[in-house]
């Protein structure tokens, strides 16, 4: 099966459907959302669903991945959210960054 393109379609199979139920439960288990009561004042972010097979190194599926994702373009700044900031690092640059200060011989503790 493809990857499906609507919720219906990932509802139909039962792998899908435990996939989006396990994003679900980590919301809660991480403490991310809170529900909270509709005001006429309230801005409104609408959500998708995004739907993506992770394959193993022979390409066959090791598991459906499913996220629930916020659709920013509806965010106004100020109001739905302040500065934003996501720090993220690829392992290949701590590897890279790591060889390298071992080969310049960098001692970090006379900077601390």
């Amino acid at each position: 099966m493809i990857e499906p393109s609507t919720i219906e379609d990932a509802l139909v199979d039962e792998h899908w459907a435990l996939a989006m139920n396990d994003e679900l439960n980590e919301f809660k288990r991480n403490e991310v959302w809170e529900l909270v009561p509709r005001t006429s004042k309230t801005n409104i972010i609408d959500t998708k669903w995004v739907f993506k097979k992770k394959l193993d190194e022979h390409g066959l599926i090791a598991m459906n991945k499913a996220r629930l994702v916020a659709i920013g373009y509806n965010q106004q700044e100020g109001i739905d959210f302040g500065e934003t900031y996501a720090s993220v690092a690829r392992l290949e640059v701590m590897r890279l960054l790591l060889a390298f200060s071992c080969i310049m011989d960098l001692n970090c503790t006379k900077w601390m």
